[in-house]
């Protein structure tokens, strides 16, 4: 059961403007062979809900995002504009946290329409969910298969100031004044994520971060050692390995460690000698094999996903009806010296999508005044502007129906539940959806290879 200061939040989404409605968890009847099908999926940091959406499937994403020689079982059907629909996975999302309220906000608004309950989301930070369990208010749900976390990454992002362990901000992202860093500071949030795994024992865990962490002296291996040390060390973790989204039709730069974590108790023990050995067999391995060829090399392999087929389905601004492709941030150039002044290429991909807003999103369209190279759409008279919400969205491979300019129906007009500003944030703190997908389809296939029954 929640408890009152839970239920009470102030600041989050009011169910019912969204058309979303709480109901008693207990009136939910599952047949029993569902819930051996389905495996259940505890997310930390959820965020906007990349990962989540990720795990689950059924979403939306360009064909060319798609590889239809080494991943044809991806596709559900096709769909008008050059989108497919990805098939469901095995994994549902029965507990979702984060402490910003706009990325709950967006995450209730979508996950709702999945048939999720909105108080399956926390607005809590990690830290007190943990200290309410050791008190005796357990939030968390039993039969958790899969435990999935990105824990902040500012500390350890080359673009951030890469305080690592000794962060300066709190587990509520509150500046430390007049602390030091402790176990409670952003830098060490993995070390509760570690202890839900320890409350919860799913059969797999994955921690994601930023590349940048392996950069910081020894932290990739203290982490490691750490998440292995999880319920007497009781987990085998393997060598964590750093994916580029575009290798998996992601049209992005962008990349990510993935640390995996497998509880030894579950595991056949045939499949635990295999994963203990120096080089993991390729049927054995749960990380996923690239799809598209940005950094990969390999046969069959799909040309990577180009911007401008991620854009030529979109209509401008001043003539669409989707808040998220309506709205984008009105700063001007200031030269190239800067961050976020760059136009970008429509042939490639795109540069990472940061957690920022106003002056660092990338440009769109430059003026030819400044630099701008996409004549043809210049001299159709398309104005100089920065990327939208929903380009950069697109980008992340968020599907076209995911909303994140969210109005707010009940307040005064022109007022947001998530606003376009916030939005740009929530994106850029996300995994990409079809990231986690290829990740979530691998460890489908291989869950009967690896669990006893």
């Amino acid at each position: 059961m929640r408890i009152d200061t839970i239920e009470n939040e102030s600041d989050g989404v009011k169910e019912p403007q969204l058309d979303i409605l709480y109901y008693p968890k207990n009136t939910l009847k599952i047949a029993e062979d569902y819930k051996k099908e389905t495996l259940n999926v505890l997310s930390l940091f959820s965020g906007c809900g990349g990962m989540d959406l990720g795990f689950e499937g059924g979403f939306s994403v360009l064909e060319e995002s798609v590889n239809e020689i080494l991943t044809p079982h991806f596709i559900d059907k096709n769909l008008n504009n050059g989108f497919v629909e990805l098939k469901k996975t095995r994994f549902k999302t029965v507990f979702a946290n984060d402490i910003l309220s706009d990325a709950r906000n967006t995450w209730v608004n979508h996950f709702g329409k999945r048939g999720n309950n909105a108080e399956d989301f926390y607005k809590e930070s990690i830290v007190d969910l943990v200290k309410m369990y050791r008190n005796g208010v357990n939030v968390f749900p039993e039969d958790v298969d899969v435990v999935t976390g990105g824990f902040p990454c500012q500390d350890f992002s080359l673009a951030g100031k890469r305080n690592g362990f000794n962060s300066h901000k709190n587990h509520k992202g509150d500046l430390i004044v007049d602390e030091t860093a402790s176990v409670e500071t952003r830098g060490q949030l993995y070390m509760w994520m570690k202890e839900v795994i320890e409350i919860t024992q799913p059969k797999i865990f994955i921690a994601e971060n930023v590349k940048g962490l392996v950069n910081l002296e020894n932290v990739k291996e203290i982490i490691q050692k750490d998440f292995s040390s999880a319920n007497e060390n009781s987990y085998i973790v393997l060598d964590p390995q750093v994916l580029h989204s575009a290798d998996y039709g992601v049209p992005q730069s962008r990349e990510r460690i993935i640390f995996i974590g497998i509880k030894k108790s579950a595991l056949r023990k045939s499949v635990l000698e295999e994963l203990e050995k120096d080089v993991i067999s390729e049927k054995f391995n749960p990380y996923p094999k690239p799809t598209h060829s940005y950094k990969a090399e390999g046969q069959n392999l799909k040309h990577f996903v180009q911007l401008k087929d991620v854009f030529k389905h979109l209509v401008e601004p001043e003539v669409t009806k989707d808040l998220s492709q309506r709205f984008y941030s009105k700063a001007k150039f200031m030269g190239k010296h800067c961050q976020g002044q760059t136009e970008i290429k429509l042939p490639s991909i795109s540069p990472t999508i940061r957690s920022e807003h106003h002056g660092n999103i990338e440009f769109r369209r430059l003026s030819k005044e400044n630099g701008g190279q996409i004549e043809s759409e210049l001299e159709n008279g398309l104005k100089e502007r920065r990327l939208t919400v929903r380009e950069c969205a697109l980008i992340q491979t968020f599907p076209p129906d995911y909303d994140f300019v969210i109005e707010n129906k009940n307040g005064r007009k022109g007022s947001f539940l998530v606003s376009p500003s916030q939005a740009y944030k929530v994106i850029g703190n996300a995994v990409p959806p079809l990231l986690a997908y290829n990740l979530a389809k691998r460890i489908e296939n291989i869950w009967e290879i690896y669990f006893k029954v």
